[in-house]
This record gives structure tokens, C-alpha cells and sequence, in this order.
């Protein structure tokens, strides 16, 4: 296992992150732990997770996740050696405070302390904004359109309570998810001024489908050490081929839930298809190619999987060790030249 710094924390997370939103859903406890256990195994040390979790979010399933979590690490002695990452929901789901959830200081309060108690742990080592308590473009949305009073909950607040509760000891540091380049360096300079913990890293969705981190992102990560968390470096499983001439396995993600539309356009599917021949002509895994490029690109600190076998957990895990010549890195540029960004 690879490991790099996570932000300007002074601590190393593993390369690889243990994705778990199909816990409660796809996957059962027992599943859950045997997948917990063989990542830690393999030297993964970074977990993720959120309070809304398993995906699709309902209300009879939400915080099934972090208890599956729970229950896992209960009795371990090894939770100072797990770096263990949670969100907080935005604005939005009607099951969660009333589909009023904002970044303000009792709503922050009260999503820890409800976090902690289902992952019967005493802090968080990573607590990120799930996404923006504010009008802007993320999920696959395009076609901004500036509104009057959007920002729901000032950043001052949420970083003042933020602060207080890395104060108490309950998170250690912060992060963001699904944000954008206005939002993110306006987190760290106001984290300066008011001299509030800093943002450490940045969750959002990336892979051969979609390079739009890289526009402004990319260069924020680098130069204000706070690297991208990727997530979807799959596509939600586009990339490993299974979907291809209108397959549909039986219980995978896409096959189930009719929500994650943006990853089944016909241009995704084309450039799919261009991905997969490439992996298939130097004799690569197409998943485990389209892993390890994620992982090779030099703002990246680590690159979510999830899975709902273990089969494909032990691949996914396995990509780190997949490197990527020079004229295989060529072809996967000639193919986003030709078909850029299909599934933003």
C-alpha cells in the first residue's frame, strides 16, 4: 500500500480509501466487516463514510452505514491507526432535519454527536461538508444561475463551529465535497483570518469520465495542500466494462437505481468502450486501469473504491500496484481528446 499526506495535517492516509455507501443497502453487516477487515488488512487505513449512508438515501436506511461501522470497530484496538472520515448532509433530503440541513452551528452539533454514537467512537478523524449550504453546480449539474441570499449558513459560522468542535476533541480536522473552486479557497482564507481549522482535503467525484477537477481544482489542491479525495473513479462501475452492448448484471448499482443517470449517456458509453479496448489491448484489468490512472495524477490523495462483492473489493485494492506506461497513458489522453468529460 501507498500512503500520502492528508492535507497539512501532519498525518498519512493510505492511497486507497475505503468507500462504504452501499452498506445497509447492497451489502449486509457481516459483508460490511468482512470488508472492513480484509482493506485493514491490506493496509488500508482510511475509511468513508456519512450520515446520510447507504445510497440511494432513504429514511429507514439512513445512518445504517456508520452503525455497520460501529459495530466493527467495537472492541478493536487499533482505531489510533484508522483514519476514519464522515459528512455531514447539505440542504435537501426531506429525511434529514426536515430537508433543512445546513452548515449551522447546532445542526454541525448535532450530525457529530449523532455520528459518534453509531460509530461508537469518541472522534471523527476527518468531518466534511457533504456538499455546499448554498446554490451551485455539483452532482453532474451545469447551467449556473446566481441567486440573491443563497449562502443558507455564513462559512464563518460553520468554520467558528467547526473549530469548537475540533476544540472539544470530537473531529480532528476538517474537509469539503462536491465544492467548487470559489468555495473552496474561500473556506481557507476565511480559515486564515479567523485563524479557524483549515480544510485538509476535497471529496469530489473523478475519473477517465470525467477530468473537471482538473479545469480549476487540480491547481487549488496542489498549491494549498488540501489533495482530492476521488470519488466515482468508476463511474459507479461504467469503467470496469460490465455495462457495455446494454449489459445489466444482476444486483449492480446501475441495474438497481434509475438516480445516477448522468453516468449512462450514450457519449459516456462511447468512451467507455475506448477506455475498456485500451485496457484490453495492453493486457490490464479495465477497472484496475482506470484505478491506477486516478491514483497517478499528482493532486489525488487518495482514491475512493467501493464494492458490493469481495472479489471486486481484492481487485480494487490490488489497482495500487497496477502502474501505467507512457504509451498507455497516451491512449487514454487521445481518448479524452476526442471524447472530453462525457459524465461531469
Amino acid at each position: 500500500m501507498q500512503y500520502r499526506p492528508l492535507g497539512a495535517s501532519g498525518t498519512d492516509v493510505s492511497a486507497i480509501c475505503l468507500g462504504t455507501m452501499t452498506w445497509g443497502e447492497q451489502n449486509t453487516e457481516a459483508q460490511a466487516h468482512e470488508q472492513l477487515s480484509y482493506a485493514v488488512d491490506q493496509g488500508v487505513n482510511f475509511i468513508d463514510t456519512a450520515e446520510m449512508y447507504p445510497v440511494p438515501p432513504r429514511a429507514k436506511t439512513m445512518g445504517l452505514t456508520e452503525q455497520y461501522i460501529g459495530s466493527w470497530l467495537k472492541g478493536r484496538q487499533d482505531r489510533d491507526r484508522l483514519i476514519l472520515a464522515s459528512k455531514i448532509a447539505g440542504p435537501g433530503l426531506d429525511h434529514c432535519r426536515g430537508g433543512a440541513s445546513r452548515h449551522a452551528a447546532d445542526q454541525l452539533r448535532e450530525a457529530v454527536n449523532g455520528s459518534l454514537e453509531r460509530l461508537q467512537t469518541d472522534y471523527i478523524d476527518l468531518y466534511q461538508l457533504h456538499w455546499p449550504a448554498r446554490s451551485a453546480n455539483y452532482f453532474g449539474k451545469l447551467g449556473y444561475r446566481p441567486k440573491d441570499d443563497d449562502i443558507l449558513t455564513p462559512i464563518e459560522e460553520t468554520l467558528e463551529a467547526l473549530d469548537g468542535l475540533v476544540r472539544e476533541g470530537k473531529i480532528r480536522w476538517i474537509g469539503l465535497s462536491n465544492e467548487t473552486p470559489w468555495g473552496v479557497m474561500t473556506f481557507l482564507q476565511r480559515a486564515r483570518v479567523g485563524r479557524w481549522p483549515r480544510v485538509q482535503s476535497v471529496q469530489n467525484p473523478y475519473s477517465l469520465l470525467n477530468r473537471t477537477y482538473e479545469v480549476g481544482l487540480a491547481e487549488v489542491s496542489h498549491r494549498e495542500q488540501c489533495g482530492l479525495l476521488a470519488y466515482s473513479p468508476l463511474g459507479f462501475g461504467m469503467l470496469s466494462g460490465k455495462y457495455l452492448n446494454n449489459q445489466w448484471p444482476q444486483g449492480a448499482r446501475l441495474t438497481l437505481f434509475d438516480r445516477f443517470q448522468r453516468y449512462l449517456n450514450e457519449a459516456g458509453k462511447a468512451a467507455t468502450a475506448d477506455y475498456v479496448e485500451i485496457a484490453h489491448r495492453y493486457g490490464l484489468e479495465p477497472a484496475q486501469m482506470a484505478l491506477a490512472w486516478v491514483a497517478s495524477r499528482a493532486f489525488v490523495t487518495s482514491t475512493i473504491i467501493g464494492a458490493t462483492t469481495m472479489e471486486q473489493l481484492r481487485s480494487n485494492v490490488a489497482s495500487i500496484d497496477q502502474s501505467l506506461d507512457e504509451a498507455v497513458l497516451q491512449d487514454i489522453d487521445a481518448v479524452h481528446t476526442r471524447r472530453p468529460n462525457p459524465c461531469p
